[in-house]
C-alpha cells in the first residue's frame, strides 16, 4: 500500500488515503501531518479505519507533505557522492572527505511543505547556474516521535555550479523554488523487509531519448537511518513530522546538466516512481505560493 495525499473527484479540499492496486480509500484524518503526529503503533491502527473508495485514475495525487512538515536532507552519505563533490569543488575538496568520515553527519534543511512538488509536476533549474542535476534519494518519513514510519522518493535538485564555488553556498545550491520533489506516496515501514537493499534508478529523457541513466542501491550507504534521525532530532522538533532524504549515489558526470523540457524519473524499489518535468527559473513555479494550479490544495 501507499499512503497518499490527493484530491477526490469533485472535492474542494485534499484528502489522505491508502492506495492499493487501482483504488484509493480515504482515511478519517485531515492531513499527513496529523497522521505523523501519532506514534507508530497508533498510525498503523489508523490505516485500518477507512472511508470512501475512489478509482485511482479519478484522483489527483499531491505531494505527501503538508501542514508544518518539512523536508531535510543528508549529504555525502555515499562514496559516489563524496567523489562527485570533491570533483566539482574548486577550493575546498577536503571538506567532503572530512564530513564523510566524521562522526557527525551533514544535515541541511531542504524545503517547507508548500514549496514541494509531487509526481507528475515540475522541478526547476536555477537561471544563475550553469550545471544543475537531480539527486535521486530514498526519503525517510519520520513522525513527531522520531520514529521512521515509512519511505518515499525524493528528488533533491542541486546546483553543482553554485556549491562548487564554495561549500558555504550550499543553501543557495539546494533551497530554491522548484528545488524539491517528493512522491508519489509513503510506503509503510512494515511493508519493506530490508530498506538497506533497495535499488535506486534515475533516468533522464530529452526530446524522447534517454540522455542519462544509472542505478545504485541503499546497501552502499555509509550511515544508518537511526543515526541520521537521531542527529536530526537532537536539537529540533517536528510536530507534524518530517521527510529526511538520505543522500545520493547517482550523480551525472560533469559537465552534464539538466535542460528545460527534460523529464526526470526516479524509482526506488518497493517504494515507487517519482516523475518530474524540468522548467527554468522560478516564474513557471510561482503558483506554488498560492497552490492555485492544484485543485483543492490549500496547504
Amino acid at each position: 500500500m501507499l499512503i497518499v495525499r490527493f484530491v477526490p473527484p469533485g472535492a474542494e479540499r485534499p484528502a489522505v488515503g491508502v492506495r492499493a492496486a487501482d483504488t484509493v480509500t480515504e482515511l478519517p484524518v485531515g492531513s499527513v501531518g496529523e497522521l505523523l503526529g501519532l506514534p507508530l503503533a497508533d498510525l498503523r491502527a489508523a490505516l485500518a479505519t477507512t472511508g470512501a473508495v475512489h478509482a485511482a485514475a479519478d484522483v489527483a495525487l499531491l505531494p505527501p507533505v503538508d501542514q508544518r512538515m518539512e523536508v531535510w536532507a543528508a549529504g555525502v552519505t555515499y562514496q559516489r557522492s563524496r567523489e562527485a563533490r570533491i570533483t566539482e569543488s574548486e577550493r575546498a575538496a577536503d571538506v567532503y572527505d572530512l564530513v564523510y568520515d566524521a562522526q557527525r553527519p551533514e544535515l541541511f534543511f531542504k524545503s517547507a511543505s508548500w514549496r514541494v512538488t509531487g509526481d507528475g509536476e515540475s522541478v526547476s533549474v536555477r537561471t544563475d547556474s550553469e550545471i544543475d542535476v537531480p539527486e535521486p534519494e530514498l526519503g525517510l518519513v519520520v513522525n513527531r516521535h522520531a520514529e521512521v514510519v515509512g519511505y518515499t522518493v525524493v528528488n533533491d535538485m542541486s546546483s553543482r555550479t553554485i556549491e562548487g564555488v564554495n561549500p558555504l553556498y550550499l543553501p543557495q545550491a539546494k533551497i530554491y523554488l522548484g528545488g524539491c520533489a517528493v512522491g508519489p506516496g509513503v510506503r509503510p515501514v512494515w511493508e519493506v523487509a530490508d530498506p538497506y537493499a533497495l535499488t535506486i534508478e534515475l533516468t533522464i529523457h530529452r526530446d524522447g531519448e534517454v540522455v542519462w541513466s544509472g542505478a545504485t542501491s541503499t546497501s552502499l550507504l555509509r550511515r544508518g537511518f537511526d543515526e541520521l534521525v537521531a542527529y536530526l532530532f537532537r536539537a529540533e522538533v517536528f510536530p507534524d513530522g518530517v521527510v529526511l532524504a538520505t543522500g545520493t549515489a547517482l550523480v551525472p558526470d560533469l559537465p552534464f546538466t539538466l535542460a528545460a523540457g527534460d523529464r526526470v524519473a526516479i524509482t526506488v524499489g518497493e517504494v515507487g516512481t517519482l516523475t518530474s518535468t524540468v522548467v527554468s527559473g522560478k516564474e513557471p513555479l510561482a503558483w506554488l505560493a498560492t497552490g492555485r494550479e492544484r485543485r483543492g490544495d490549500t496547504r
